[in-house]
C-alpha cells in the first residue's frame, strides 16, 4: 500500500511537471496592447491541438504553433492587414510582441508590446436587485470614468436619470447639460468581443413637465421652409398628464389648445463605452457603441444589444424623453428625467457591427452614419448579417426576406450621425425553417 501511494505521488508530480513545461493555450484570452502609450484590448480565442493552434484574434482567423511556453501565430483581416504575435508565458502571464502590417502601408509595420491572461469565466449566479441613487453624471462615454457600481449578468438595477439639460425630478440642476449620463456600470465577466444585453424592464416618468423647442433641424427643411422658420428656436415647456398618458404645450398657441400627443417614455442614450484607446465621444454622439441613438422604440419592453470594447462593458444611459417623433426633428424631444429599471446580461464571443434592438414584435438593426444613405446601408448590412448568423439564411434567402418584409424608419437626424433602422417583424422569423432563435 505504501508503495502504491508513493507511486501515485510520483505520478501526480510528473504530471504537474509536464503541465508546467507544456501549458495549454486553449481557451479565451484578453490581451492588452501598448498602443503608442495607450492600452488597447484584444480578444484572443485559441484552439490547440498538439503544437498546432488555430482560432481568432478579434474575430479574425489565425494559424500558428505553440511549443512549451512559447506561442506564435499570424492573423489576417478582411482588409488584408496582418497581425503577427510572438510570445511566451511567464508566471501565467503572456508576454509578447505584436507586429501589425497594414496592407495599405506594407513597408512600415508597427511593433507593439502585449501582455495577456486567460479571460475570467462568465458566471450567472443568483440574480440580484440593486437600488442605486446617482450622485455624479458624466458627459462623455469614456472608458476612463470610474464605475459607479458593479453588476453581474442577470442582475437588475433601479435608478434615475436627469434630463438632457442636467435637471433632476425635483427641478434641481445637478450637472451641466448635454445629455449627462447615469453610470458607468461595470458588468462582471463582460469582455471585448462579447455583446452586452440590456433589457429595459421599466421606464417611468417622475415629474409632470418636459422641455423641447420649436426649431426644425437643418437636415429636415428645404431652403424655402428654412426661410419661413426664421426666428423660431424658443424653449417650449410641455405638461405631462401622467393620469391620461398624454402631453401638451403648457402655453399653447391659438391652434394648439386641444393638441395632445401620447406619452411614450424612451431612453435617448444607451452606450457601452468605446475602447480606452479611442478619444471618448461626447454624450451627444453615437456610433457602434450605441450612445445618443434617439430611437423612439428604445422604450419599456425593448432589449438593446451593444458591442463590448472594454472589460466590464461600462454601461451608460440617460437622456430620457417623454415622447419623440421619428427623426427628433426639433433637435431634442420632450426632455425629462426618468425612473429606470434595467436588467443586464452578456453573450460571450459574439460579433455585431452596430447596435441591435429587439422588441416583443420585431428585431431591429440600426445604422448610424454621417449621411442617411450610409446609415441605410449599415442597417441593411447588419440585418443581413443577423439573418445569416442566427437564422442560417443564404445570401439569396436574406435578399428575399429583407426585400419582402423590411420596414425602415428614420430614427435620428438631429446630431452628427443620422440614424436609420430596419425592422423585421417576428412573424416572418417564425417561418424560417433553419432559425436558431
Amino acid at each position: 500500500m505504501k508503495c502504491t501511494v508513493v507511486a501515485f505521488c510520483f505520478l501526480i508530480f510528473g504530471c504537474l511537471r509536464v503541465l508546467g513545461q507544456n501549458p495549454s493555450f486553449n481557451g479565451r484570452w484578453i490581451l492588452i496592447e501598448d498602443f503608442f502609450g495607450t492600452p488597447r484590448y484584444l480578444r484572443l480565442q485559441v484552439e490547440q491541438n498538439g503544437s498546432k493552434i488555430s482560432g481568432e484574434l478579434n474575430g479574425d482567423k489565425l494559424d500558428g504553433a505553440a511549443e512549451g511556453r512559447n506561442i506564435h501565430f499570424v492573423a489576417h483581416t478582411e482588409q488584408k492587414d496582418t497581425f503577427e504575435l510572438q510570445g511566451s508565458l511567464e508566471g501565467g502571464i503572456l508576454k509578447a510582441t505584436m507586429i501589425n502590417t497594414e496592407a495599405s502601408n506594407p513597408d512600415h509595420p508597427y511593433r507593439f508590446s502585449i501582455t495577456g491572461q486567460p479571460a475570467p469565466p462568465l458566471e450567472h449566479g443568483t440574480p440580484q436587485h440593486h437600488e442605486f441613487k446617482p450622485t455624479v453624471f458624466y458627459r462623455q462615454f469614456s472608458a476612463l470614468n470610474k464605475p459607479v457600481l458593479t453588476l453581474a449578468p442577470g442582475d437588475t438595477i433601479h435608478t434615475t436619470t436627469v434630463d438632457a439639460g442636467g435637471t433632476d425630478e425635483n427641478g434641481v440642476r445637478r450637472v451641466a447639460g448635454g445629455n449627462p449620463e447615469t453610470g458607468p456600470f461595470y458588468i462582471k465577466g463582460a469582455m471585448p468581443g462579447d455583446v452586452l444585453v440590456i433589457h429595459i424592464n421599466k421606464l417611468r416618468l417622475n415629474r409632470d413637465w418636459a422641455i423641447s423647442d420649436d426649431f426644425l433641424v437643418d437636415r429636415s427643411v428645404t431652403p424655402d421652409l428654412a426661410v419661413k422658420m426664421k426666428g423660431v428656436g424658443k424653449d417650449i415647456k410641455w405638461h405631462l398628464d401622467l393620469a391620461n398618458a398624454t402631453a401638451f404645450p403648457s402655453k399653447p398657441g391659438d391652434h394648439l389648445t386641444r393638441f395632445r400627443v401620447p406619452l411614450k417614455p424612451m431612453l435617448g442614450c444607451i452606450a457601452a463605452a468605446p475602447s480606452i484607446s479611442q478619444a471618448p465621444p461626447p454624450t451627444g454622439d453615437s456610433g457602434f457603441f450605441g450612445g445618443n441613438m434617439d430611437f423612439n422604440e428604445v422604450s419599456e419592453g425593448a432589449t438593446v444589444y451593444l458591442r463590448v470594447s472594454n472589460p466590464g462593458a461600462l454601461l451608460y444611459f440617460g437622456d430620457g424623453h417623454a415622447a419623440q417623433g421619428d427623426g427628433e426633428l426639433n433637435g431634442n424631444a420632450l426632455e425629462t428625467s426618468m425612473d429606470v429599471e434595467l436588467a443586464v446580461d452578456v453573450i460571450p464571443n459574439k460579433r455585431i457591427a452596430d447596435p441591435r434592438i429587439e422588441t416583443p414584435d420585431a428585431i431591429i438593426t440600426m445604422g448610424l452614419d454621417g449621411s442617411l444613405d450610409a446609415a441605410f446601408e449599415e442597417a441593411t448590412g447588419d440585418m443581413a448579417a443577423w439573418l445569416a448568423e442566427d437564422y442560417k439564411l443564404t445570401p439569396s434567402e436574406v435578399a428575399q426576406v429583407i426585400g419582402a418584409g423590411a420596414e425602415y424608419k428614420v430614427s435620428e437626424v438631429a446630431d452628427r450621425n443620422a440614424g436609420v433602422v430596419l425592422k423585421l417583424n417576428k412573424k416572418y422569423l417564425e417561418t424560417l425553417a433553419s432559425g436558431t432563435k
